[in-house]
C-alpha cells in the first residue's frame, strides 16, 4: 500500500548550483529506486533565513517534495539525509487522507407547536396570576437595597 508524504530539506547555501541540483535529482532518485512515486518537487521557496544557526550557518535553500511511498521508505530516506552533510535538517510528515470514520446522525424534526387556540387560555390566566404577587414583590426589593447601603 502506497502512503503519501510531504518531505523538506534544507541545503547548504555553500554548495554550488549544479551540486544542488545534483542532490536533488539523488533523492528524488532515491524515492523511485525504492518503489515511491514524486507527485511534486518545489525549490521555489528558494534561500531563506534560519530561524536559528545550524552549524553556524544563517542560511538555507529550501526544498519540498510531495511523493507516494511504501511505509518503509521515509526511514530510509531519513537515513540517507542524514548522511549527507550538505543537508543541515529533514523533515518527512505522512499525510492522512481525509476520511472520517464518524456518520452523520439523522436529523430529528424539530417539535410541533401546539395550535393556538390551546395555548391562548392559558396566557390569559397565566398573567392574572402572576401579576399580584410581582406586584407585591417589587417594593420589597426596592426597599431591601436602600436600608443596605444605609
Amino acid at each position: 500500500m502506497m502512503n503519501r508524504y510531504e518531505m523538506i530539506y534544507i541545503i547548504d547555501t555553500e554548495l554550488e548550483e549544479t551540486a544542488r541540483k545534483e542532490l536533488m535529482e539523488k533523492v528524488s532518485a532515491l524515492i523511485v529506486n525504492n518503489g515511491g512515486e514524486i507527485e511534486k518537487v518545489d525549490d521555489t521557496w528558494g534561500k531563506r533565513r534560519l530561524a536559528y544557526a545550524i552549524d553556524y550557518k544563517t542560511e538555507g535553500w529550501y526544498v519540498l517534495v510531495n511523493f507516494k511511498a511504501p511505509a518503509e521508505l521515509p526511514r530510509e530516506l531519513e537515513r540517507n539525509l542524514q548522511i549527507n552533510e550538505s543537508v543541515l535538517r529533514y523533515l518527512v510528515v505522512k499525510l492522512e487522507e481525509k476520511r472520517s470514520a464518524v456518520k452523520p446522525r439523522a436529523v430529528k424534526p424539530a417539535p410541533v407547536a401546539a395550535p393556538a387556540e390551546e395555548a391562548a387560555p392559558v396566557a390569559e390566566e397565566a398573567p392574572v396570576a402572576e401579576a399580584a404577587p410581582a406586584e407585591e414583590a417589587a417594593p420589597a426589593e426596592e426597599a431591601a437595597p436602600a436600608e443596605t447601603a444605609e
